[in-house]
């Protein structure tokens, strides 16, 4: 569609914005992964409210744009349910090796020119080229 480039643009105003207004309110920088990680460990009990605060807002966002926009914009994600598996897997080992994730390192790190956030962004884009060209060319996955 002609407009899609609407969609990237607001989405990433909100997810600055509220990176900016996390790091204002709280001191810290919003890592999805270390919010949800300090959930399901435990080690994030003292503000156990922001978390989960920040957490629904990440799920209920969308949920609401859903609504909003009278259904879910077409997307051409893959039906194949072991390579969805798959990418969430590297997805998780990649966040734990890199201690964080997209937003940590690469809307936080790199606005705030943070040399192991930069890197660990593009550490991130290449491991994501690489896993589809071999999940889309020599495996046929995608």
């Amino acid at each position: 569609m002609y407009m899609d480039w609407v969609y990237g643009l607001v989405g990433g105003l909100m997810i600055g914005g509220a990176a900016a207004l996390f790091l204002l309110g709280n001191g810290r920088i919003m890592g999805a992964s270390g919010l949800i990680g300090g959930v399901v460990d435990g080690s994030g009990r003292g503000n156990l409210g922001e978390r989960l605060a920040f957490l629904g807002g990440l799920v209920g966002a969308p949920l609401i744009a859903v609504l909003l926009r009278g259904g879910p914009p077409e997307t051409e994600l893959t039906g194949n349910a072991a390579a969805l598996v798959a990418a969430g897997l590297l997805v998780g080992i990649g966040t734990r090796l890199a201690n964080g994730c997209t937003s940590g390192h690469g809307v936080c790190g790199i606005s705030r020119l943070s040399l192991r956030g930069i890197v660990a962004t593009a550490v991130y884009l290449a491991a994501g080229a690489v896993s589809l060209y071999v999940f889309r060319h020599m495996l046929g996955a995608v």
